[in-house]
């Protein structure tokens, strides 16, 4: 998966956002107002930020090389992805679908609902 690629599958999900609040290098990702993924390059290399269980954080930077702490994140809960191809897609989407539902489930009931009924997906 390369940046594009990245880019349209995050911007994908349910209404999801972008937005420069760090200016025009980094893409930050939003839904409701709230963050789910940063996608930037670094050296001609996509890379993105992910929010992450804390125990699956750790597990994923043990399977892959190219699963990092997250770069200016809280560590325990973000993982930054490097797009270096070494990673399955299938893998890269599970991980951007995993920290789009972790945001959604800190939000208040009430905004999860009303999205399901905007959205008529399951928001899990």
């Amino acid at each position: 998966m390369n940046y594009d690629e990245a880019r349209a599958y995050l911007l994908q999900r349910p209404e999801s956002w972008e937005d420069y609040p760090f200016g025009p290098g980094v893409a930050v990702m939003k839904v409701l107002g709230k963050m789910f993924a940063t996608l930037g390059t670094e050296d001609g290399v996509a890379r993105m930020n992910l929010k992450c269980d804390p125990d699956e954080a750790v597990m994923l930077r043990d399977i892959f090389e190219a699963v990092l702490p997250g770069y200016h994140m809280n560590k325990r809960h973000w993982n930054t992805v490097v797009l270096d191809g070494s990673i399955p897609r299938g893998e890269i989407e599970r991980m951007i679908d995993n920290s789009y539902a972790l945001v959604l489930r800190g939000l208040p009931s009430k905004q999860r609902k009303a999205l399901q009924m905007r959205t008529g997906q399951t928001i899990t």
